[in-house]
């Protein structure tokens, strides 16, 4: 079974445990030869994803939330959790909070690189890496420091505030590396595809 999370720039691509992405202009080009069940956030693949052989899966994913506007991709990723609070952690981070297969709500932040991004816009002196080792136990004494724990601590201290004691779940480009910093993190590359291979359990008469 092929499963796809198509996004603004990538489609990314799950099937027997394996991920791998194409950028959309490849992804406009591939010519499947099974199903491909899958979530879109990209509204200009109308064309394409009309085809009989693209499955949406989006109307199957469906729990409680009086949130609005929740994306698709989001919706996804914590449609496979019952309890439990989610990070994911790409260009953006998203936080949700799942409890008893209720959506309790969340939020959305600037992911780690999106930040560094727009810090050395302001300055060349701006311009540094991240530090991943940084020591978030003490003030920091020089600028490429002070600009990683002013990225990490933040992200660090509203997990701690909000998970309250619940399961922690990362998932995205930089959620092994926040993953690192707690005692009960589950890091899922897959949880979105989780998500998906629910909804598909759930409504196999219907949609296979």
């Amino acid at each position: 079974m092929l499963l796809c999370d198509i996004g603004n720039t990538t489609a990314t691509f799950y099937k027997d445990r394996k991920i791998w992405s194409l950028d959309i202009d490849k992804f406009r080009l591939f010519t499947p030869d099974e199903k491909v069940y899958y979530i879109s956030v990209n509204d200009n693949l109308e064309d394409i994803l009309s085809n009989d052989i693209f499955v949406n899966l989006e109307p199957y994913i469906k729990f409680s939330t009086t949130y609005l506007g929740l994306g698709i991709d989001r919706a996804a990723v914590c449609y496979s959790i019952k309890t439990g609070f989610i990070v994911d952690a790409g260009s953006a981070i998203t936080m949700d909070l799942m409890s008893n297969n209720i959506h309790l709500g969340g939020f959305i932040l600037p992911g780690i690189t999106t930040t560094l991004n727009s810090l050395k816009k302001i300055s060349n002196r701006l311009d540094k890496p991240l530090n991943s080792q940084i020591d978030l136990d003490c003030i920091p004494q020089k600028t490429a420091d002070a600009i990683s724990y002013g990225i990490i601590k933040p992200i660090i201290l509203l997990v701690e505030e909000l998970s309250n004691d619940k399961p922690i779940y990362f998932t995205g480009g930089d959620g092994e590396f926040l993953s690192r910093f707690f005692k009960n993190a589950i890091y899922d590359r897959a949880l979105i595809f989780r998500g998906m291979l629910k909804a598909i359990d759930e409504n196999k008469e219907i949609i296979c």
